[in-house]
C-alpha cells in the first residue's frame, strides 16, 4: 500500500514539474526587431531607432515589396538617458512585446561612436535577447538614416546590410568580436562603416526620365577606433590594405597594368591568400617582418599581349605583388602617422614571442607601434588565366 502511494505521489510530483511554457509568447504578439540604431542627439539625449518587421511582410502571399500595399517594415525610435530608458520609451509605442533576439545588425551613429560605444554596447552584452554574433557597425553619419534606408533587392535595410557583409568583401565585425578587440592591449577596434546612398530609379520602358532618387545602403570602409572611441576612417581601398595585413583578404579582385601595355588592365580574382607577422626586438629597437602570400587567377585582359608566355607571367606576377605591397604601406603609414594606433594585431604577435617584454610594453604599446619598422614582402602568383590562352586578337606565333 505505502509502495502505490508513492508511485503516486511521484507521478503527481513529474506532473507540476512539465506543468508546460510558463514563459511562452505568441508570435502574434511580438514586435521582431530586424536591425537597430542608436545615435547621439544635439540635446544629449541617446535616440534608439528600431527597424521592426511587419507582420505579413516574409510571408508567402504577403502584401508587403515592390507594388505591395503594406511597407515591409516599420522603422520607429525613442529618446532617453540610457538604452533602457529610450526602450522603454519606444515600448509606448509599439502595440507589441520588443524581441531582440532576431536583429541582424546593430549601427552606432558617427556622433555616438565618437562619444565613445561603451554607452551602448554594455545594454547589448548584457541584456540576455540580443545576440552577439548579430553585425556590429558605424554609420557615416546618423544609425537612423541607414534603417530608414529602401534598398532594391532586399525587404529591409538591415537584411541587405547583412547580406554585404556576409559577403565579406570588406572588413565584418560580429559584436561579440568588437568586444574582443576592446579587451585586447594587442589591438585597437576597427569596425564596418555603412552609409546611405542615394539610387536613381529608373522607370520602366517607353517612360521618359526618372524617378526621384532612393535612398540606399553600402559598405564605405572601416571606422578606426581608440579603445571605445571612433577617430577616423580608412576608405574601401584603404580597408584592402587592412584585409592584407590582417590576413584576411579571401575574395575580391586586383587591377594591375598590363604588361607590355601599361595604359591597359588586367585584373585577377584572389583565389587564396596568407599572412604571417614575425616580430624582431632586441630590447630596444623593434621591427615586424609581414609576408603576404597569394594565389589569383585572371579573369578580364584589356591588353591584346599574350600572358600566357613566361615572360609576360612573371611581369603580371612582380605587378600584383607591389600592388598589393603599396596598399599595405598606404594603410600602415595611416595607422602609424595619422591615428598612432595598431590595428592589425601586430601587438597579439609580439605578445605571442617576447612574452616578457610584452609585460614592459603593453601599456604604451600604441606608441612603440608608431615608432616601429614594417618590412613587408609579398609573393604572387597567377595560376590560371581562364578559358583564352591569348586575346582573340592575338596570333599565334
Amino acid at each position: 500500500m505505502n509502495k502505490k502511494i508513492i508511485i503516486l505521489l511521484l507521478v503527481f510530483s513529474l506532473s507540476a514539474l512539465m506543468g508546460g511554457c510558463w514563459s511562452r509568447s505568441e508570435i502574434v504578439e511580438e514586435a521582431i526587431v530586424l536591425g537597430t540604431g542608436v545615435d547621439w542627439t544635439e540635446d544629449g539625449q541617446i535616440r534608439l531607432t528600431v527597424q521592426i518587421a511587419s507582420p505579413g511582410a516574409f510571408i508567402a502571399g504577403g502584401e508587403a515589396g515592390v507594388g505591395g500595399t503594406q511597407a515591409p517594415a516599420w522603422v520607429v525610435w525613442a529618446e532617453g538617458k540610457t538604452i533602457q530608458d529610450a526602450e522603454r520609451y519606444l515600448a509606448m509605442k509599439v502595440p507589441r512585446e520588443i524581441y531582440w533576439g532576431h536583429s541582424v545588425i546593430l549601427v552606432i551613429g558617427e556622433e555616438m561612436a565618437r562619444q565613445g560605444t561603451s554607452l551602448v554596447t554594455n545594454f547589448f552584452t548584457r541584456f540576455r535577447q540580443p545576440r552577439e554574433i548579430m553585425w556590429f557597425m558605424v554609420a557615416r553619419g546618423e544609425a537612423k538614416k541607414v534603417l530608414e534606408a529602401q534598398p532594391w533587392l532586399s525587404h529591409t535595410s538591415a537584411q541587405a546590410v547583412g547580406f554585404l557583409t556576409r559577403m565579406e568583401t570588406g572588413f565584418s565585425v560580429h559584436l561579440w568580436e568588437y568586444g574582443a578587440m576592446l579587451s585586447n592591449k594587442g589591438v585597437q577596434p576597427v569596425v564596418t562603416a555603412v552609409a546611405v546612398k542615394e539610387v536613381a530609379e529608373a522607370r520602366g520602358p517607353g517612360a521618359e526620365g526618372k524617378a526621384p532618387a532612393q535612398q540606399g545602403v553600402e559598405l564605405s570602409g572601416v571606422g578606426v577606433f581608440k579603445e571605445d572611441r571612433l577617430i577616423g576612417w580608412l576608405d574601401p581601398n584603404e580597408t584592402r590594405g587592412l584585409l592584407w595585413l590582417k590576413g584576411k583578404a579571401q575574395k575580391g579582385a586586383i587591377t594591375v597594368p598590363s604588361p607590355g601595355e601599361p595604359e591597359r588592365e588586367v585584373s585577377i580574382e584572389i583565389r587564396r591568400s596568407s599572412t604571417k607577422i614575425e616580430p624582431e626586438y632586441d630590447g630596444e629597437n623593434l621591427c615586424f617582418n609581414v609576408k603576404i602570400y597569394v594565389e589569383g587567377d585572371m579573369v578580364e585582359q584589356q591588353s591584346r599581349v599574350n600572358l600566357a608566355t613566361p615572360e609576360h607571367s612573371n611581369a603580371l606576377e612582380s605587378a600584383m605583388s607591389e600592388e598589393i605591397k603599396n596598399r599595405c604601406i598606404i594603410t600602415l603609414e595611416k595607422a602609424q602617422w595619422e591615428y598612432g594606433v595598431d590595428i592589425f594585431g601586430f601587438g597579439e604577435a609580439f605578445h605571442r614571442k617576447y612574452k616578457k617584454d610584452w609585460l614592459k610594453l603593453q601599456n604604451n604599446w600604441d606608441e612603440e607601434f608608431s615608432r616601429a619598422g614594417v618590412n613587408i614582402t609579398v609573393e604572387a602568383h597567377v595560376r590560371e588565366i581562364g578559358l583564352l590562352t591569348a586575346p582573340a586578337s592575338v596570333q599565334a606565333e
